[in-house]
């Protein structure tokens, strides 16, 4: 009920045509006189169960709205909730591709430093990784019989991506994925040819020459790198399938250190570009993907975790939302506030 002594003189006052005169939103309205107030709501285009209606500075109960009728002179403010939240999302199926392969997962997962091959296969399925990489090692003659990767991830299932990791020359690293390709048939290669063992960064020089010669023979080499723009377009030029600068030391987990340049390598590629090395936590690799990185590849940030398989899980959705948040596009950014609430409306 209205309160006392509120509302003009006018009220109870019904015009010749049948209308009374009200105010709603601070505008002056004639409606048919007997309208209730979810009636009014319903002739103004509105849902009466998804507002709230104030009468004459009074919160009317909006499970009274159909019984309360308008009386002239009514003074009303009707609000609702304006802001996102209205708009269903609709998600095409985002997938990427390399050397003609397409993949759903953007992560990939190294297969080293897990307490056993169980555990590496634990945190592999948590990470919903469709590619691994494996070094090509030695066979121990003299326990044939031990566990095997293969044992445990099938590589019919996981596509298996041989590295080169310890190799300080191009001549190891060619030696190296031939043995690879015939031992599994594998053309698509992890290349990485190192300077030294302190840094572990990447021989350019080396790097170069091996990504050359192997294109050549028909492998299909993705290439870990220095973060440079210019050494990234000549690998690409050589023949690399898909370019992986580093984002911090091999195992240091230290995190992307210079995204000006990653953003550089993404603009000017025109194969993947994928960060590899120095991940340590799920906010690096969501911040690669923000910078446009089709992929993240880490290892140590997952196997060296205290829980190896949350962390798996932590970086499937890190990953996930980075790339959402890259194609969704980052609002600008201000100097000043911007009030998040219109002003338009206000009470």
């Amino acid at each position: 009920m209205p309160a006392k002594g509120l509302g003009p003189r006018w009220r109870g006052m019904t015009h010749t045509d049948g209308t009374i005169s009200i105010t709603v939103n601070g505008e002056h309205r004639r409606v048919t006189a007997g309208l209730s107030l979810a009636g009014l709501a319903s002739e103004l285009g509105l849902a009466p169960e998804k507002v709230a209606v104030e009468r004459n500075l009074e919160v009317v109960p909006r499970s009274t709205l159909g019984a309360v009728l308008v009386e002239d002179g009514d003074e009303l403010e009707i609000v609702h909730f304006v802001g996102g939240g209205d708009h269903a999302a609709s998600f095409d199926e985002d997938t990427w591709t390399v050397a003609g392969r397409t993949f759903r997962s953007r992560l990939i997962v190294g297969t080293g430093k897990y307490k056993d091959f169980a555990q590496n296969a634990a945190a592999l399925q948590a990470s919903g990784a469709e590619i691994v990489t494996v070094a090509v090692r030695r066979v121990n003659v003299s326990d044939p019989t031990a566990p095997m990767l293969t044992d445990f991830i099938d590589p019919e299932k996981i596509t298996y991506l041989p590295n080169t990791a310890g190799c300080f020359t191009a001549e190891e690293a060619i030696r190296t994925l031939r043995l690879a390709r015939e031992a599994g048939g594998w053309d698509l290669v992890k290349l990485e040819v190192l300077g030294e063992a302190r840094t572990l960064y990447p021989d350019m020089v080396e790097t170069l020459r091996a990504t050359e010669v192997l294109a050549k023979e028909g492998f299909l080499p993705m290439v870990y790198c220095v973060d440079d723009p210019i050494a990234a377009k000549r690998l690409e030029d050589a023949g690399a399938v898909a370019i992986m600068p580093l984002g911090a030391p091999i195992g240091s987990g230290l995190g992307i250190q210079n995204e000006v340049t990653i953003r550089l390598i993404v603009e000017g590629a025109t194969v993947p570009v994928l960060v590899d090395a120095g991940v340590g936590q799920a906010s690096d690799a969501a911040r690669a993907m923000e910078l446009g990185c089709d992929g993240v590849l880490m290892n140590t940030a997952i196997a060296e975790a205290k829980d190896p398989i949350l962390m798996a899980a932590a970086m499937k959705a890190a990953v996930e939302a980075g790339r959402l948040s890259y194609r969704a596009g980052r609002m600008g950014k201000r100097r000043y506030a911007d009030p998040s609430s219109p002003l338009a409306g206000l009470i």
